[in-house]
């Protein structure tokens, strides 16, 4: 039987990033985000129900993070769950904790409707230096209307 452990995220970023380096130099990032649902009680009324996830990126990535992402920033994350275990120091006991190992991160406009910085962009995982490529999202007026050569 095939396995698979794969997550996709879409929400906004709680708290700047927090960018450190392992002793051999390589940069991970620790990212919050809130993911919102909407769901309704029944009667009519709705209601935001909001998951906050911990994510944690590596690399080129991880520098790019801290960089260009500010708390508030939409932001699309696909990973794999991982699950980490110590004992704590404190108590002796067993302690675990469930998060997502984001593999890419795509840039997007912030939750109170502005751009923030750099505009939506891919996800910036090259080795340049620059800000990650990309640009704002096309506008519905970009597109012209192909006709009904669609066959759906």
């Amino acid at each position: 039987m095939a396995n698979l452990n794969k997550v996709l995220l879409l929400g906004n970023l709680t708290r700047d990033p927090e960018l450190r380096y392992t002793p051999k130099g390589t940069a991970v990032a620790d990212l919050s985000i809130a993911v919102n649902r909407r769901v309704s009680d029944g009667s009519g009324n709705w209601s935001d129900e909001t998951t906050f996830v911990d994510v944690t990126v590596w690399g080129n990535t991880a520098e790019n993070s801290q960089k260009y992402l500010t708390k508030g920033r939409g932001v699309f994350i696909e990973g794999r769950l991982q699950l980490d275990t110590w004992e704590d120091k404190q108590s002796g006991q067993k302690r675990s904790k469930l998060k997502v190992v984001g593999e890419t991160v795509q840039f997007l406009p912030d939750g109170r409707g502005g751009s923030g910085s750099g505009g939506a962009s891919r996800p910036a995982e090259s080795g340049s230096s620059g800000p990650p490529q990309g640009g704002s999202a096309a506008s519905p007026e970009d597109y012209e209307d192909e006709g009904d050569d669609i066959p759906f």
